[in-house]
């Protein structure tokens, strides 16, 4: 896999055997790909009890609120009513006791936003970031829907952004799943040299669709964060649910030494001599230190943040990553 993938992203595999590659879900994932993993999302859970060794069960932001609740009406107070539930503004005013009665919402709208910049294009061993990225997804969005709950999404790319709002309907996710296709095979080694879509944008795109009260999952690698970056997520993460899965690579998390690199931007190209300690160091500080720097941001603000690795199936590290057994 590794050779394949180098040869992938040099763009130095054959013109005659790209279709094959085509045909890798390693490299690329395609409409049926993501509807073959309907049958696997059922082992996973989103709702707000979750097992005791999930990542999203602990203290403060990282518990899932659930459902919101929807006021009913009022009604006199019962001998058998919580006294936590009387409107007391209410009861001021009549001289009677009153309570407000709620009804849980049917349904909690989820937005999963997915990275299929080139900087995801990248996988040494199992699979290319972008394929894990689009795998998770395709895994949240059918459990989310056979939830109940409603499910959209956005994809983006170095030079586009795809909206699907939240609906509890298998059309919508289909556009969902489509347009995640489409973004992922737009990722070659010798697409166009762009200044790609920032996260600040996206993020901005997603706190217009989902203002409150949605489940946010957040699909990338992170790259290219800053202080506004961190503002953003935090308040996301004040009125909705919100995950970030975290997508890297061991390969940049582990960089070998003594190791020449060719590193490409589709234009020019550069080596890099691992070798050399100093290079290493460099390149090994500013690998761990994106890691660092989004974790902080799980110690501030209380946001789950799931380390997802392309070196690893999508489905066995989201089950252990939620405490369930390997299935």
């Amino acid at each position: 896999m590794r050779d394949k993938a180098a040869r992938i992203r040099t763009g130095t595999w054959p013109a005659s055997e790209w279709a094959e590659v085509r045909m890798d879900t390693r490299c690329y994932v395609d409409l049926a790909h993501l509807r073959s993993l309907e049958r696997q999302a059922k082992s996973l859970t989103f709702l707000p009890r979750q097992p005791a060794r999930s990542a999203l069960n602990g203290r403060h932001a990282s518990r899932l609120r659930g459902r919101g609740l929807n006021f009913e009406e009022l009604r006199d107070y019962l001998p058998s009513d919580d006294v936590r539930s009387i409107d007391w503004k209410v009861t001021a005013r009549t001289g009677k006791p009153y309570v407000r009665v709620f009804t849980e919402e049917r349904d909690r709208p989820a937005l999963i936003v997915v990275d299929q910049r080139m900087s995801m294009f990248f996988g040494s061993k199992h699979n290319m970031k972008s394929v894990t990225a689009a795998e998770c997804a395709a895994l949240s969005a059918f459990r989310i829907l056979d939830q109940g709950d409603r499910v959209g999404g956005i994809v983006f790319g170095d030079q586009i952004i795809a909206e699907v709002r939240p609906q509890r309907s298998r059309t919508a996710l289909n556009r969902f799943l489509t347009a995640l296709g489409d973004a992922n095979s737009l990722l070659r080694a010798d697409a166009p040299d762009v200044v790609p879509v920032s996260i600040n944008q996206v993020l901005h795109a997603v706190a217009r669709i989902a203002p409150r009260n949605h489940l946010l999952i957040i699909l990338s690698d992170f790259s290219e964060t800053d202080e506004q970056t961190r503002g953003l997520v935090s308040g996301l993460s004040r009125h909705n649910d919100l995950i970030l899965g975290l997508v890297s690579d061991p390969f940049a998390d582990d960089l070998p030494a003594g190791a020449n690199l060719v590193v490409s931007d589709g234009n020019l190209q550069v080596a890099i001599d691992t070798g050399d300690h100093k290079t290493h160091k460099t390149l090994s500080e500013l690998a761990s230190g994106r890691l660092a720097e989004i974790l902080d941001w799980q110690r501030a603000t209380g946001v789950p943040v799931l380390p997802l690795s392309s070196a690893e199936d999508s489905l066995t590290q989201m089950r252990r990553l939620m405490g369930l057994r390997p299935g």
